[in-house]
């Protein structure tokens, strides 16, 4: 039976189909080393227990009923002072923000009130599911490729000849999926490009936003500092509406609690779009986080613990794959800057198996690291990049670090059973 041009032409989702082949050989008994969601074990990473004891504390006042479309006042004037504090960003809580059920409503809510049918959004790959919103729209795709070695971040020269007539440029510092980010400059060129593009459209004609999705923004390590557009550019804050929220920067992603700061014209029809779709965060998670959010020292104490702990993953995960490359494997990967991501690559299509198959595509190499190492991880084709491309992402949300060297020595034992 025929359906709507929307549902027949959407694309699947790789992630979906990877973990029904996890989920295949667990049920089997086999061990999977999974790498592959962007979310977090709550055992091993559980949300801030305060936070935990205010969202019990706020069901046991019966805060159960319908929240206001638009996020509870209380909620967003915490979030502004939160923002405010700790990246000297101001916006007006009652007309520049809106509470959402975490970042994937708003982001579609940004794309909905931005973007018409047929119009040019610009996005790099790979990154997280511009491919699908811009379906949704029925936009024209103007599809930036990356390389790795600008850490799979686009720049001001290679955007530069995509903006012309564009609406929307997708940005996302810290990234999912590879767990880079931004250099100021690199920021700073970026943000010239979208001011100047701006200064040579007519006054009746639409600008070019630039939605700014932060979500891991507090989850920086070593030297790597977050920077956004307006900090660096405050004219920026006219055309940017950041994605943030609670989900990743306190492995609260059930939680649903995220939000959008931008210009108030913006967030005003975001507001009015999120209201008929009815995606607002739950009302006693909302008095919950906006009770967490202004207590500074338990906020602080939890995120230096979590960052901690994330951070020894990834640095012991990547100083494994160093060792590997230099025992002469073909793999590598991006020193830790930020998030929950280590960008890996695999770069093993050709090589044959112990009997005698061929690994023709990276597919291919995609199940025989599953198969033979029991390690999962997400190719990044599932974000948009080329089919072809070795590269991967590695998120540790739900790493065990006490794994990790088996993890290690599994690959190992893989990788020097190929010819």
């Amino acid at each position: 039976m025929k359906l709507s041009h929307l549902a027949e032409t959407l694309i699947g989702s790789e992630i979906i189909k990877l973990a029904g082949e996890i989920k295949e050989k667990q049920a089997k008994g086999e061990k999977i080393y999974n790498f592959t969601i962007g979310d977090f074990d709550p055992k091993v990473f559980p949300i801030p227990v305060e936070f935990e004891q205010e969202i019990i504390t706020a069901y046991k006042e019966h805060y159960t009923n319908y929240p206001p479309a638009d996020g509870i006042a209380e909620l967003r004037k915490a979030v502004g002072d939160f923002i405010d504090e700790r990246e000297g960003l101001a916006y007006d809580p009652a007309k520049e923000i809106v509470i959402s059920c975490g970042g994937r409503p708003i982001i579609y809510a940004t794309y909905r009130t931005i973007v018409d049918r047929g119009e040019k959004i610009v996005y790099a790959t790979p990154s997280w599911n511009n491919n699908h919103y811009t379906h949704f729209l029925e936009a024209e795709h103007v599809v930036l490729e990356t390389t790795p070695e600008n850490d799979f971040m686009p720049t001001a020269a290679e955007l530069k000849p995509l903006l012309k007539g564009a609406t929307l440029l997708a940005l996302c510092s810290p990234q999912n999926p590879t767990g880079t980010a931004f250099g100021k400059q690199q920021l700073e060129e970026i943000c010239d490009l979208v001011l100047a593009e701006n200064k040579s459209r007519g006054e009746g004609e639409k600008p070019l936003y630039v939605m700014f999705d932060q979500m891991y923004w507090v989850l920086t390590f070593g030297q790597t500092h977050h920077y956004n557009p307006v900090s660096l550019r405050p004219e920026m804050k006219n055309y940017t509406i950041f994605i943030d929220g609670m989900s990743k920067a306190f492995a609260a992603t059930g939680v649903r609690v995220g939000w959008a700061l931008g210009p108030a014209h913006v967030i005003g029809k975001m507001k009015s779009i999120l209201s008929h779709v009815g995606a607002w965060s739950p009302m006693a998670e909302q008095k919950a986080a906006a009770r967490y959010l202004v207590q500074k020292e338990n906020v602080d104490k939890y995120l230096v613990h979590f960052k901690g702990e994330v951070e020894e993953r990834l640095q012991k995960i990547y100083e494994g794959f160093d060792r590997l490359k230099a025992a002469g494997h073909q793999v590598e990967a991006i020193a830790p800057q930020a998030a929950i991501y280590l960008t890996i690559k695999l770069d093993l299509a050709g090589k044959q198996t112990a009997d005698g198959k061929v690994l023709n595509d990276q597919a291919a190499v995609t199940s025989y690291i599953l198969d033979e190492a029991k390690l999962a991880v997400v190719p990044f084709y599932a974000f948009g990049a080329a089919k072809n491309s070795p590269w991967y992402r590695l998120s540790v949300g739900t790493c065990v670090k006490e794994e990790i060297p088996a993890m290690l020595d599994k690959l190992q034992a893989a990788l020097e059973k190929l010819k």
